[in-house]
């Protein structure tokens, strides 16, 4: 998608993915932009060539619904979480499964990569997050504290701290430069409903999507509020920093999509209507906007 004149979005393409035998619950871009992850109810991930939508694989393995999907950073990887209480980590060159991640005793519905690919942090229905290295699958911490499911989470671009965020309506930063138990950090409140989504920007602003239709900017060193972001109709599902941090672009869990500029709070572009339900939304290196989601 590219700006046209202000306040809209034009669609340069549409791409449907059909092979699907269940819901999809969530997607994600590779950093290139150039593959799609798909997780599906129907226990499987799909890979997807974007522009093309032709299907690159269909990978089984879970005994229950696919929750969540993430590239890591260097695009080597991806993961899955799933219902049946695991993470999967994947080979992308190879679309086979490398680790399979046991410890949660509930439902994952959570899972991001540190910056520098070597460390991956989960979350879910048992209240834990969960610190693991990749290339052994070891468990390297548990962070407990957060008082109901934990559904969103992602690392500081330092890889110095983690942000994790919770149906108990807060964020909690983990300070991880210091020992076994990872620091408590610190709690930012102020959302009045679930966290759904966060991410940072490559300054170190953290961005909160929440069920409460809002999304907050912090500076998290300051615990400061920079900025409330009020304008969805419903709960956000997806939230990405542009990649100089002067834009995010934001998917509520219906049609409409957003951007916003970060430094006054205004919405300065809007798409409604090319999909009945957004997904995820991403943006590429050359400054495009990626959306996926649903559509009948």
């Amino acid at each position: 998608m590219n700006s046209g004149a202000p306040g809209t979005l034009v669609v340069g393409r549409v791409q449907f993915f059909r092979r699907h035998r269940g819901e999809v619950n969530s997607s994600a871009f590779s950093p290139d932009g150039r593959t799609l992850l798909t997780a599906s109810e129907d226990g499987c991930v799909y890979g997807w060539k974007t522009r093309s939508g032709h299907l690159l694989w269909k990978l089984g393995g879970h005994t229950g619904p696919v929750k969540f999907c993430r590239f890591s950073p260097n695009g080597r990887l991806f993961a899955s979480t799933s219902c049946d209480r695991t993470i999967r980590l994947w080979d992308v060159a190879e679309a086979k499964c490398l680790q399979i991640l046991k410890g949660h005793q509930r439902s994952v519905e959570t899972v991001s990569f540190s910056p520098d690919s070597k460390q991956l942090a989960s979350g879910g229905w048992d209240k834990q997050v969960m610190l693991w290295e990749v290339q052994s699958g070891q468990v390297l911490r548990h962070l407990l504290g957060h008082r109901d499911s934990v559904q969103s989470s992602d690392f500081a671009p330092s890889s110095d701290c983690l942000a994790t965020g919770s149906w108990d309506s807060t964020i909690r930063i983990w300070d991880l430069r210091g020992g076994n138990p990872a620091i408590f950090h610190q709690e930012l409140e102020g959302h009045s409903g679930n966290i759904s989504c966060l991410c940072y920007s490559a300054s170190g602003l953290l961005a909160s999507g929440s069920w409460d239709k809002t999304i907050h900017i912090w500076k998290p060193s300051t615990r400061n509020l920079l900025v409330q972001l009020k304008d969805h109709v419903t709960w956000v599902k997806s939230i990405a920093f542009s990649l100089d941090g002067l834009q995010l672009a934001s998917a509520g869990y219906s049609s409409m999509v957003k951007v916003w500029d970060c430094n006054t709070g205004k919405c300065i572009e809007t798409l409604k209507g090319a999909l009945d339900v957004a997904h995820a939304c991403a943006f590429t290196p050359d400054g495009k906007l990626l959306v996926s989601g649903a559509a009948h």
